[in-house]
């Protein structure tokens, strides 16, 4: 039994996915520009690139987590905070728009996370 147990937590620790960055949206109730990107970028977000690179965590402004440092106050929602071992390494601030955010999650992923995807 003791071996089963060992081979099963070794096969779900392997299976499961570790990501090296996530992004995380801060948000709040009520948020205009949360909304439009909700209906714009939201349904697709976790299916792109980006998306499997990067993937998407939402917080609450008001309510930081424990297990995240921010390398200074979100002050504005949504907040897009590119985080690598719970650290914050990059930030988009606002919603510019669908084109204009993949333009700038693309090249935030590109300097701080090797990514090589759509627009590079």
């Amino acid at each position: 039994m003791r071996n089963f147990l060992a081979a099963a937590s070794v096969l779900l620790s392997t299976a499961l996915p570790v990501w090296a960055v996530e992004l995380v949206m801060v948000e709040q109730p009520g948020c205009y520009t949360c909304k439009q990107w909700n209906a714009e970028i939201g349904p697709i977000y976790p299916k792109t690139e980006a998306g499997l690179l990067a993937p998407l965590r939402r917080e609450q402004l008001r309510q930081k987590p424990a297990d995240l440092t921010y390398a200074r106050a979100v002050n504005f929602t949504p907040t897009f905070i590119l985080i690598e071992d719970g650290q914050e390494i990059a930030r988009l601030e606002g919603y510019p728009g669908e084109d204009f955010f993949w333009w700038h999650i693309e090249n935030l992923l590109a300097e701080h996370a090797g990514f090589k995807g759509a627009t590079k």
